[in-house]
């Protein structure tokens, strides 16, 4: 209702203009106890119609008010485990389901019902089931976030509502940490129980519009988990199921490629245009899945950057491309410049300069070989914080490029803040420039914009010739793309230069 102030401003102007007030207010004894008391105020006037003076009755109102309360922790609350009840569950969903509709946010409800739990309630009686139900209403409250509801549906059925999921994923992970909280081994009345649940994930909008619909389907969900052994979660729609828990198997097995070293580098070959000559390579990483096979940066460089594990994967990129680029050099090759990319997370590391340093010096690769990709919006994220990194590092003697460029956002004079040495243009201009006057047009710009700046401009993603004739017309440096060379383990990079291979001047 309204604050304390605004009720007692609302009192004062309908008794002064001649009004009756009538209200509950909450005051406090000699004792410093609170009570309610209801109150009702006039005011008195004399012959000139003058208000003198109040007359104020007041009752007071505490045991009803205790009374009231009872009344709705019984109607909304079970007295058991002291969680909402269904009746509160389903207002709270209701409230829930309108918001997510207008923020276009996705919705979980979950429903767990315990395994076995009969059988303990019949072999060891009431009052350890009792104890046993109270133990996973705390377990389940300590699982959730503030604004998540857990709900107890009755005998041993419980139901959360978890409202602004992003993805399947998160519910997946709230799931499972449902199930290890209430597999802890228990002590009750001098026995060790072993409980497990059976849960069941229903998604709105993907799983229904309304709370009816989503009760219905999560329940579903729930009795498949029974059917596949207990102690398991299933989604209501098994291909979202499949799915997601590929998604966190993949996330998990991601944890131990590093230490399992399933990770490996492959280099594309940056060509000169005018010459054909390999110049250059970038360093693109692949992940050897030992059941799954070679698996590209795109299907897990978004999960690698959620959980934080592309800051370790970087530095152990950047670590073996610097020694396989010193190892080439060691057997008497022409020395080349190699580019690493550095994604946003990894530019943001405080100790980022210190890394890359380090690097080096372990490896034995000398700094001027060494090219470092920023993206544009990276690069843009904290201006000030992106030139110190970036000239302590060229100070060092290492290079940068600016990637992506014109995806992004950046206004143009910022790059001669940045101590860069190349452009690199982005592969989804390159793509239609021999066709789209419009791309053709930002790749000319980009081009002599660079000249202008003193910068070198590669290409990505060229795929034919005509992309090369336009680029060549325009006076772009450097070429890389499967019109020259698809990625490749750096074994068959090395057989390449070994041979002085000149692809396609």
């Amino acid at each position: 209702g309204k604050t304390p102030s605004e009720e007692y401003k609302r009192l004062w102007e309908t008794i002064t203009s001649g009004g009756i007030w009538r209200g509950e207010l909450c005051n406090k004894k000699k004792n410093g106890e609170l009570y309610w008391e209801s109150v009702s105020i006039s005011p008195i006037k004399d012959s000139k119609n003058i208000i003198t003076h109040f007359i104020a009755i007041k009752e007071d109102i505490t045991e009803r008010k205790q009374a009231e309360e009872r009344i709705r922790q019984l109607a909304y609350y079970d007295p058991l485990t002291g969680l909402p009840n269904r009746v509160l569950y389903n207002d709270r969903l209701s409230l829930a389901l309108a918001h997510a509709q207008r923020t276009g946010e996705t919705l979980a409800v979950l429903f767990l019902d315990l395994d076995r739990f009969k059988d303990i309630n019949d072999t060891l009686g009431h009052s350890i089931g009792d104890q046993l139900l109270k133990a996973v209403a705390e377990r389940l409250t300590d699982s959730l976030r503030k604004e998540d509801t857990a709900t107890r549906q009755g005998g041993d059925e419980f139901t959360l509502l978890l409202p602004g999921m992003t993805q399947a994923e998160d519910a997946a992970r709230v799931a499972q940490k449902i199930l290890e909280a209430v597999r802890k081994p228990l002590t009750l009345g001098g026995h060790e129980l072993n409980i497990t649940t059976s849960i069941g994930v229903a998604l709105y909008p993907a799983d229904g519009e309304d709370g009816e619909t989503l009760l219905k389907n999560v329940d579903t969900a729930m009795y498949h988990a029974k059917e596949l052994g207990r102690n398991n979660y299933q989604f209501f729609t098994p291909a979202l199921h499949v799915k997601t828990v590929e998604q966190l198997e993949m996330e998990s097995s991601m944890h131990h490629a590093l230490e399992r070293k399933e990770f490996v580098v492959y280099y594309q070959p940056q060509v000169d245009i005018k010459t054909g000559r390999i110049v250059s390579s970038e360093a693109l990483v692949r992940w050897q899945h030992p059941s799954r096979g070679i698996i590209s940066p795109l299907e897990f460089i978004s999960m690698a950057e959620r959980t934080g594990l592309i800051v370790p994967i970087g530095e152990w990129v950047l670590r073996a491309a610097c020694a396989e680029n010193k190892a080439l050099q060691d057997t008497g090759l022409p020395p080349l410049q190699v580019a690493v990319n550095l994604s946003a997370r990894q530019f943001q590391q405080e100790n980022l300069v210190e890394m890359v340093e380090q690097a080096l010096e372990e490896t034995g690769l000398d700094a001027r070989f060494l090219v470092l990709e920023v993206t544009e919006s990276t690069a843009m994220h904290n201006v000030e914080n992106t030139a110190y990194k970036m000239e302590r590092l060229n100070a060092f003697g290492v290079h940068f490029v600016i990637d992506d460029l014109g995806t992004g956002y950046s206004s143009l004079s910022y790059l001669k803040t940045f101590p860069i040495h190349a452009l690199k243009i982005d592969r989804s201009f390159v793509q239609d420039v021999a066709s789209d006057s419009n791309d053709a047009a930002i790749v000319t710009a980009v081009i002599s914009m660079a000249k202008g700046l003193g910068l070198k401009v590669v290409a990505e993603g060229v795929e034919t010739v005509a992309q090369l004739e336009f680029l060549r017309s325009r006076g772009c440096d450097e070429a890389q793309g499967y019109l020259f060379s698809k990625p490749m383990p750096a074994e068959e990079f090395k057989k390449m230069l070994e041979q002085d291979k000149r692809l396609r001047a």
